[in-house]
């Protein structure tokens, strides 16, 4: 192991499973550096990542030529307080409650010789940085969602282009190399947003975008390539994913995940049962959560194209006080032996397989990114915020899509007629073999982003360096501590 493991990285992830996947993936991807890397986010989704991986309270891994470890902080609520079902209030109260811990955390290593030598945080979190700032210590951002949905969140908060407004609802929205109709911007920033304080909290993190010294994002250049340069000339913006997908974050620890739920169900077993590019995949995402009448309409559309099909139905969160779907009378019996449904996938391993022929998706960023990046085609079924946005981009820019559905602010039922018709088409036939072509293409260019000298991997390379220079103080006293220590002994 080298000196480069005593270099010490704090990870702080808003505790969702959105945030906690990317954040962690990169974390292994700096420990697989030679890098420290303490991962952090509320106790209670800590709790739930620790019983999904088996792993201890102070469990360290490694990963490639350095470890990865887990501290959690105690937000001091029930599980039942209310103020965790109004996000406003909930994000409040983790700022405070994460100001100390990330305080305490900082001074706890400086007195021990192990000092910090950087902070990242993803969106929701943005008072990580000000805590950074005031303890002299550099902070980074991970962006998790597109470099597109950044330039519209970065367009709007400093005002440089007309978005709707009540007055104007309807009005095009003209980003640098794109033009976006009203209902294809993260709908967080539209007046009529069902979800208004979604964008209050995302935008926030625009208000202290000068305190990182670098933003981060999951995402690769062939694939963003004009929106990167645009602010490549602005700030330091390096794109380094897709992160889940990172050879380098596969070494030592790679089977440690972010998941909360890992209930096997024998999908990759199933999947193995079945014939090339046969399977029909469909999730909506660990949040996104469609009417009963939709579920119907899906299940019938399953039923008349008579396609195979692997459905992640999940259950609803218990404090959303929904009812579970229900599937319709006699849908199991009839597709027995075709079709799969369960309420949780290993969906990187599933989308890998070679048996999926194509993703219908919620169009989530980490949901794309991993279609994309496994040459999977999708049809789109967007719910609300980037997910509208990212819809747009798979089927109009990237050219590996099919539109399905619409945003939850729509208010429209997809009939039946029109899923049949849909799946069809992105299975067999002219338009199938020209989306898996555009699929394939941008999973060659993923693959050569993340290999030994492409672009994310380089990206990658000039963070760490960045650490190393911000941090040489820091660097230089642990590593006169570790020339005393074995060098096979784990540093912290």
């Amino acid at each position: 192991m080298g000196s480069e493991a005593a270099i010490h990285v704090l990870l702080i992830s808003f505790p969702a499973q959105g945030h906690i996947n990317p954040l962690l993936r990169l974390g292994k991807c700096l420990a697989a550096r030679g890098l420290f890397v303490t991962f952090s986010t509320t106790e209670d989704a800590g709790r739930d990542i620790r019983n999904a991986n088996n792993i201890a309270e102070k469990f360290v891994a490694p990963v490639g030529d350095g470890f990865l470890k887990f501290e959690f902080f105690d937000d001091g609520l029930q599980d039942d307080d209310p103020i965790r079902k109004n996000l406003g209030d909930h994000t409040k109260h983790l700022e405070v409650v994460g100001k100390r811990f990330v305080s305490q955390m900082i001074k706890k290593h400086a007195e021990s010789n192990q000092p910090i030598s950087c902070i990242i945080n993803n969106p929701f979190f943005p008072w990580v940085c000000d805590v950074a700032e005031e303890h002299g210590v550099p902070s980074a951002l991970l962006w998790i969602q597109s470099t597109a949905v950044f330039t519209a969140y970065y367009h709007y908060h400093h005002k440089l282009v007309s978005f709707p407004s009540h007055d104007q609802p309807y009005i095009d929205v003209n980003l640098p190399s794109v033009t976006l109709k009203h209902n294809e911007i993260p709908d967080f920033l539209h007046p009529f947003s069902p979800f208004p304080i979604l964008g209050t909290v995302i935008l926030e993190q625009f208000k202290n975008l000068s305190k990182p010294f670098c933003i981060l994002v999951d995402t690769y250049e062939e694939l963003e390539k004009d929106f990167i340069s645009f602010f490549s000339k602005s700030m330091c913006i390096r794109p380094v994913g897709p992160l889940f997908k990172n050879p380098k974050a596969r070494m030592g620890g790679s089977n440690i995940r972010g998941d909360m739920i890992t209930k096997s169900e024998n999908c990759v077993e199933w999947l193995n049962s079945r014939e090339p590019r046969s399977v029909v995949y469909i999730s909506f995402g660990s949040l996104v959560y469609h009417p009963q009448e939709q579920i119907d309409e899906i299940a019938h559309g399953l039923l008349e194209s008579e396609v195979s099909f692997l459905w992640v139905l999940k259950l609803p969160p218990k404090d959303w006080n929904v009812k579970p779907h229900v599937l319709p009378e006699g849908f199991v019996e009839k597709t027995a032996e075709r079709g799969k449904v369960v309420q949780w996938s290993p969906q990187e391993e599933v989308l890998s397989h070679p048996s999926v022929a194509c993703f219908v998706t919620h169009c989530g960023w980490n949901s794309t990114m991993e279609s994309l990046a496994s040459g999977v085609p999708m049809l789109t079924f967007p719910a609300w915020g980037d997910q509208n946005t990212n819809a747009k981009f798979i089927v109009d820019v990237f050219g590996a899509g099919i539109r399905l559905g619409y945003s939850q602010a729509e208010n429209k039922i997809v009939n039946r007629d029109e899923v049949k018709k849909c799946l069809l088409e992105a299975m067999v036939g002219e338009k199938a073999e020209q989306l898996k072509q555009n699929a394939l293409k941008w999973k060659k260019a993923a693959d050569d982003a993340i290999s030994d000298g492409g672009s994310s991997d380089r990206n990658l390379d000039a963070f760490v360096e960045d650490i190393k220079n911000r941090g040489a103080a820091a660097l230089n006293v642990i590593s006169s501590i570790n020339n005393n220590n074995n060098n096979n002994k784990i540093p912290y």
